[in-house]
């Protein structure tokens, strides 16, 4: 009875019936690999828990702080369940940091000087930090202030270049860069382990240069984040993983002390750092965000999976591929087409709970070098852990798919992207 009541509900709800059964026979063979999914969600969410615990958080906590913020107990014991859950000396989460590009280009000015050179290891870093190093000119890049950059490239099976890094690595080279995602790039995204091998080999070859890890869209995704692994910063968004679709803005870095206590002069002034910088009214959202993050990051990579699986079947290129490892909750899907890729992203706006009478359309969006469509309809404008997708129309016109804060939300994103492809003849099921 149940089974035909859904079946009637996504009916009415635009899902024709072949659309649904095809999900559904996708759907019987990922029961095993959601199992697993779980197991991991599980682990971080106990991880998550014993910071909270440890750290004795109260509702205390929850209460914000207006002015200048000072002795906001809910803050800094935020930060200190921040650097126990990656494993760090200290920690920087504020809602002062607009975005993940924020808090990157914090961390990248706060830890460099003049004459210093930034080495990228996984190749060219997502569209909007050109800008703030200088690959693309901008006011009061990196550039500017005589920072310079050089990068390896990945091998094409999408591992570390060790030959390469060591090549590079120079006496000017002060700061690594590693981006654990793949961007707007259809390369792998990178594990943990990975990361961990590389960090061993840099540090071995000097071990005084600060490594940091653009850890957007990884967290909670493996029981270990890179910081476990010796990193010295790890740098993310809170309206994506680590949020829970509950933080309204802000974003971390988790890291050494010292590295740490210069992102905070950085993000305030010298002489004032983490001592200053209200909260007013994020502390209580900033705590319950992350302590579902784990279960919304295991929605969020079902989503991804059932993706995978049905535009794979269908003959287009994934990245990752159905059966490959997760290591971030994006999904990369070929095209080829223009018209594709703007379709998809239809269909995934018209799932969602906000705005889903809106029609996503290309528009140049500042930091990136092409048009670029949004298909976002969430409670937290542009939370890219909420149901969401994008990409830039420029070949190969690849969707990058993200987010869910429920895997029944995500089901239902996925198949209304494919009744939007199927309604205008692009594919045929």
């Amino acid at each position: 009875m149940l089974n035909n009541d859904i079946n009637n509900m996504y009916l009415s709800m635009g899902i024709e019936k072949k659309v649904y059964d095809f999900g559904e026979k996708i759907l019987e063979s990922l029961e095993e690999r959601f199992k697993k999914i779980d197991k991991v969600a599980e682990y971080n969410q106990l991880k998550v828990i014993n910071a909270f615990q440890k750290n004795k958080v109260a509702d205390v906590h929850f209460n914000g702080s207006s002015g200048y913020g000072y002795n906001d107990i809910g803050r800094d014991t935020l930060e200190k369940v921040y650097a126990d859950v990656f494993n760090t000396e200290a920690a920087l989460v504020r809602p002062q940091i607009t975005c993940g590009t924020h808090a990157l280009a914090i961390a990248l000015a706060a830890n460099v000087r003049p004459g210093d050179e930034i080495l990228y290891v996984s190749g060219k870093p997502y569209d909007t930090l050109e800008e703030v190093i200088g690959i693309r000119d901008s006011i009061n890049s990196l550039k500017e202030w005589n920072v310079s950059y050089n990068q390896v490239d990945l091998k094409e099976d999408g591992s570390f270049d060790f030959d390469g890094i060591k090549e590079a690595i120079n006496e000017n080279t002060k700061l690594i860069g590693i981006q654990r995602s793949k961007g707007y790039q259809t390369r792998k995204t990178l594990s943990v382990e990975s990361i961990g091998e590389v960090i061993s080999f840099i540090k071995s070859i000097n071990k005084d240069l600060i490594i940091m890890i653009d850890n957007c869209y990884g967290e909670f995704v493996q029981v270990n984040e890179p910081s476990d692994f010796g990193a010295d910063m790890v740098v993310g968004s809170l309206i994506k993983n680590p949020g829970g679709g509950l933080a309204p803005i802000g974003g971390y870095i988790a890291g050494t002390k010292a590295c740490i206590e210069r992102c905070a002069y950085r993000l305030t002034s010298p002489g004032l750092g983490a001592e200053v910088g209200a909260t007013i009214g994020t502390n209580l959202s900033f705590y319950q965000g992350l302590f579902l993050a784990p279960t919304v990051v295991a929605s969020a990579l079902k989503s991804a999976i059932f993706a995978a699986n049905i535009y794979e079947e269908l003959g287009f290129k994934v990245v990752p591929n159905k059966s490959e490892e997760r290591y971030d909750i994006i999904q990369a899907v070929e095209f080829g087409r223009a018209d594709a890729l703007i379709k998809f992203c239809e269909g995934i706006q018209a799932a969602a709970p906000v705005d889903s009478f809106a029609t996503p359309e290309p528009w140049d969006m500042p930091g990136y070098d092409s048009q670029v469509i949004m298909a976002a309809g969430t409670f937290i404008s542009g939370a890219s852990i909420e149901l969401s997708a994008d990409g830039p129309i420029k070949e190969p016109y690849a969707v990058y798919f993200q987010g869910g804060l429920t895997w029944q939300h995500g089901k239902f994103g996925i198949l209304k992207s494919l009744q939007s492809l199927v309604d205008a003849k692009i594919v045929n099921i």
